[in-house]
Formats: structure tokens, C-alpha cells, sequence
């Protein structure tokens, strides 16, 4: 009875975490009533690794990771897309970096472009961005075996994510989620990336089901 008891509380607590973690702006409707496509710029990553690296293969990494939830947010979206689901399209992220490229932008200096700089170049209506916070490469995949003691304890934790969605008129955020990484999160970034937005799916404001 005890144990059940546990666990209901651990499944309440994770339920309200996750309705806190979305943000959508009161004033979505006004801002993206044009919008017709949206671009994903790669990630900024920040590792937190045991084993040992140079400042420059750290930064590679960092890049590597950025890149592969980029690459995975286009692989949910564009399934998304051939079932219309969506009320908008995105960019191809190979188009979205040679466009960047071309401007000298890299993801070494892409912090110092604003969102509204930023869709200017792309010739997009919003920016898709985020921050990635992990203490594993998560692209080269992560154990998914953790016991339920491990998740009350926090010991399966790896970090945490961040999505945003950024009006490109006027640099504004329109929509944020944020979730932390765990064993159960996904197997590696693009399990990761799907199991994330299946789960904030119905909140997701240019999804033509979330009810907006």
C-alpha cells in the first residue's frame, strides 16, 4: 500500500511538472496569425562531462549536439507534416545552416544574432531554438535501464532541455517547453526529441489538433 501510495505521488508530481513547464504567450494568436514557416537553428549546448576533453574537442561536441536535436525536431516535424498536422512548415535545417553559412554565421557566433536578425536571413516568419544542459552525449545514446528508486532519487537524471518558438517580426517568444532528461526521456536524441513533443503535442499552438 505504501509503495502505490509512492507512486501516485511520484505520478502527480511529474504530471505538474510538465503543465508548468509550457509557456504560451497571451499574445500568440496577434503575432502568429502570417506565420506560414518557421526555421530551426541548432541548439545551444552546454556539456557537463566526467571524462576529460580540450576546450576545442568540448566545443566540438557541444556543436555535434546542438545539430542532432536540430536535425531531430525536423525528423518529428516533417512526419508531422505528411500526416497536416501542422498549421505551418519548417524550413529544411540543410537549407537553414547553408543560408546561415552564407552570412558567415556559425555556431560558434549564431549567439550573437537576434531572433528578429536571424529570420531576416532565413526569410522565415518565426525561429524555432533551445538550449540543451547535459552531462552525457546524448547523441551517441544513453542506458534507458533505471529502477524506480533511481528515478525518486534523481540519480537517472542527464540534464534538462529547452524548445522555443520566437515571433521573427518582433524577436518575441511565443512558446517555451522545458523538460528534464532522464534515462526514461529516450535511448538518444532523436527518441528524445519524439517522446518530448508526442507528450507536448496538444499544447503545441500550430499543431491543428491543440485546439487554438
Amino acid at each position: 500500500m505504501k509503495k502505490l501510495l509512492i507512486l501516485a505521488c511520484a505520478l502527480t508530481w511529474s504530471w505538474a511538472g510538465a503543465q508548468k513547464n509550457i509557456y504560451l504567450s497571451t499574445h500568440f494568436e496577434a503575432l502568429s496569425k502570417d506565420h506560414k514557416e518557421l526555421a530551426i537553428i541548432p541548439f545551444f549546448t552546454h556539456l557537463d562531462l566526467d571524462s576529460p576533453h580540450s576546450a576545442d574537442e568540448l566545443k566540438r561536441l557541444e556543436e555535434k549536439e546542438g545539430h542532432a536535436v536540430q536535425e531531430a525536431l525536423e525528423t518529428y516535424f516533417g512526419r508531422g507534416k505528411k500526416r497536416k498536422k501542422f498549421t505551418v512548415s519548417f524550413q529544411n535545417s540543410k537549407n537553414t545552416n547553408a543560408l546561415l553559412a552564407k552570412q558567415q554565421i556559425t555556431y560558434a557566433n549564431i549567439d550573437r544574432y537576434t531572433i528578429r536578425e536571424l529570420a531576416e536571413i532565413l526569410e522565415v516568419d518565426g525561429i524555432i531554438s533551445g538550449n540543451l544542459d547535459v552531462n552525457v552525449l546524448l547523441s551517441d545514446g544513453v542506458p534507458t535501464e533505471f529502477s524506480f528508486f533511481d528515478y525518486l532519487l534523481g540519480d537517472a537524471n542527464y540534464g534538462r532541455i529547452g524548445i522555443k518558438v520566437s515571433d521573427g517580426e518582433s524577436g518575441k517568444l511565443l512558446w517555451k517547453y522545458e523538460q528534464e532528461i532522464s534515462r526514461k526521456s529516450g535511448k538518444n536524441t532523436d527518441d528524445l526529441i519524439d517522446k518530448m513533443m508526442k507528450k507536448a503535442a496538444r499544447k503545441f499552438p500550430y499543431d491543428k489538433e491543440s485546439g487554438r
